[in-house]
């Protein structure tokens, strides 16, 4: 579906149309005017229409844009940024949704989309399959601000890019939160099941380092000024999403870390609760032992054995297994084994 958002200078107001009916040639819009196209899910159709109609594109940049639909099997194109003659073409992995049905849990590498924009003196073309919230709150803010939209594409290409980023913050905290939970269970009841939650998490936690690093190379270029349709006065709000970045990119960095050792904490853990039981099992069998030793000399059934004429002479076996063990007991707690 295509949607349009075109501001209109003269009225100072902006209007959303679907299904709008492009002209022919995008580089000759109306004197002042900004236009926000939206291809949300297109066809094959409406994606001619945009970017060969509308405002034809490279076809490298067409290709990766229609990467997700042409292979539904690989992974989204990694964020990046070129600069053509005419437009800007920059790649971004927003988070998928939650509610996804098609989320694959175990799957970290899917755990991001891919959104791609056309940035030009007077328009701004946002293409992506599934429906993205960060879009759709900046459809939500134009309705609330209209007058935003006047500042041009650039301006509302940083509105889209900073909710992305926004987007990033509940679900980093949530892998942190949930990593410290795993500490404490790490030390109190260590378990296998422990081991498959933490290599899920540090599988997704690294799928987010990759697209968060990635997203801040794209932001760094942006704010640098080296790209001439980024207006000088729109850079200190990129520059913004960008300590937005920095700091999403930080705490994921101190997860993976984090995930590491705990993984290094728990076959610590595994490996000092088995050792206890190995202490245990040798600290039964060293006292049984003597008792076997005793009961085996006195199971000999020898005929000249005095013993076997004691009247309390099994008492006295049973006593001095009692005092074997109590020795041995005795020692372990002097040399601290207990």
């Amino acid at each position: 579906m295509i949607s349009l958002y075109r501001w209109l200078p003269g009225q100072k107001f902006g209007t959303w149309a679907d299904l709008p009916d492009l002209p022919a040639n995008g580089c000759h819009l109306p004197e002042g005017e900004v236009w926000w196209i939206d291809l949300d899910d297109p066809s094959p159709e409406e994606e001619e229409l945009a970017f060969k109609k509308f405002l034809p594109v490279h076809p490298l940049t067409l290709d990766d844009m229609t990467l997700p639909r042409r292979e539904p099997g690989r992974p989204p194109h990694f964020p990046k940024v070129e600069e053509f003659s005419d437009y800007l073409f920059v790649v971004a992995n927003p988070l998928r949704a939650p509610a996804d049905p098609e989320r694959p849990e175990t799957d970290p590498a899917r755990c991001v989309v891919q959104l791609s924009a056309v940035v030009t003196h007077q328009v701004l073309i946002t293409h992506h399959y599934p429906t993205l919230s960060a879009v759709g709150a900046v459809k939500q803010f134009l309705h609330r601000h209209a007058e935003q939209a006047g500042r041009g594409p650039d301006y509302l290409f940083h509105l889209v890019l900073d909710q992305i980023v926004d987007d990033y913050a509940p679900e980093v905290d949530h892998l942190v939160t949930r990593l410290d939970e795993i500490e404490v269970q790490v030390f109190e009841t260590p378990s296998q099941q422990l081991v498959s939650e933490l290599v899920r998490l540090k599988r997704r936690v690294i799928a987010l380092r990759k697209t968060l690093i990635l997203m801040r190379e794209v932001l760094a270029r942006l704010i640098r000024g080296e790209f001439e349709l980024v207006d000088v006065r729109e850079i200190v709000y990129y520059r913004n999403v960008f300590d937005h970045l920095v700091r999403y990119t930080e705490l994921i960095e101190g997860a993976r870390e984090m995930v590491s050792d705990l993984m290094q904490t728990h076959l610590a853990a595994q490996s000092n609760k088995l050792n206890g039981i190995m202490k245990t099992l040798a600290m039964v069998s060293t006292i049984i032992l003597p008792m076997s030793l005793i009961s085996g000399i006195y199971g000999m059934n020898f005929k000249n054995m005095p013993e076997l004429e004691w009247h309390n002479g099994y008492y006295m076996a049973l006593g001095l297994m009692v005092v074997v063990a109590a020795v041995a007991l005795g020692v372990f707690y002097w040399k601290k084994w207990l």
